[in-house]
């Protein structure tokens, strides 16, 4: 039976592990494999083989060879690996706390979640799995690995992701350099998943940002960009008609106006910019999933996890 976790129901709980448990075990009862199986098991040497043990992984060329059994050994037995990459930028955070509705998470918050759940399915698949933080740089960065240790510094870290922004915390959207970091950091083939409102402060940072993701495909890295906004505000301008004082998440500059008198435009330019994030995606063979923070996180996370399924 689905379990529909509305971010209201996220106060009922204590614990993100608690959370992720249940969004997860709502729809994924049984799925186990991964799409990459076996890809990431790489050889390491041999030793000789134990009477008694599954023959397996015996080598028997090399048996041929020296009429001795050996068995190959690997460096790393998991299916999958998989690093997660969250924008922690100062517009990820809007709305701030005291311009939520009741139930309603920001985007850091949601992002958080929609990673925790993914974390917990890929601990429940022995796949292995990294985070990686950033904003203007790298803040945060774990290697794969499949371990309890892992999971648990994991979930450490989106834990503080939960946390309002303090005053001195504001981070601005240039996270290229940042990404393309992170792509130097992966050694291996991986699955990266991008939790971004793909928000920058200029034409060229946005270009530079798309290079960066780039990047990750150059490197044969399959990329899923989660974009992540509040679209009833972000991309409908949902506002009353009256004055607003609207700030700057990133600057703290201020502006006053009815968004009435600039509906038209905005929504204008955030229609260009979704355009652009498919045609972009399109080109580069990135997999793109709208994410609303509107929405429950196991309706988010459905289309990803129904899209994996059909290569199990």
């Amino acid at each position: 039976m689905s379990i529909s976790l509305h971010s209201q129901t996220v106060k009922q709980f204590s614990r993100l592990e608690l959370l992720a448990k249940q969004v997860v075990e709502g729809f994924i009862t049984g799925l186990h494999k991964s799409p990459f199986h076996g890809f990431s098991v790489e050889f390491a040497e041999h030793r000789l083989y134990n009477t008694g043990e599954s023959t397996r992984h015996i080598d028997w060329k090399l048996f041929g060879r020296t009429d001795k059994l050996f068995v190959k050994r690997y460096e790393e037995e998991t299916n999958l690996r998989c690093q997660i990459v969250i924008d922690t930028s100062s517009s990820m955070y809007f709305p701030m706390s005291d311009n939520r509705g009741e139930g309603q998470v920001n985007k850091i918050g949601f992002s958080a979640y929609c990673a925790a759940a993914l974390v917990h399915l890929l601990k429940k698949q022995r796949d292995a799995f990294g985070l990686s933080l950033f904003s203007d740089k790298v803040h945060v960065h774990t290697d794969a690995r499949s371990s309890q240790t892992q999971f648990k510094l994991i979930f450490q870290e989106l834990e503080k992701l939960l946390l309002p922004m303090v005053d001195g915390q504001q981070a601005r959207s240039s996270g290229a350099q940042a990404l393309h970091e992170v792509a130097d950091k992966i050694k291996r083939r991986s699955l990266v998943i991008v939790f971004s409102d793909m928000m920058e402060n200029s034409d060229q940072s946005q270009e530079d940002l798309w290079a960066a993701l780039q990047h990750l495909r150059h490197n044969m890295h399959e990329v899923i960009l989660f974009h992540v906004l509040d679209r009833k505000q972000e991309m409908d301008f949902a506002f009353e008609n009256r004055p607003y004082r609207f700030i700057d998440m990133e600057t703290g500059e201020e502006l006053k106006l009815n968004p009435m008198d600039v509906k038209d435009a905005y929504l204008s330019g955030m229609a260009e910019l979704e355009r652009q994030l498919k045609l972009k995606c399109g080109q580069y063979g990135i997999e793109l999933i709208q994410a609303d923070t509107n929405q429950p996180f196991d309706k988010v996370l459905l289309p990803y996890l129904l899209k994996r399924k059909k290569l199990y």
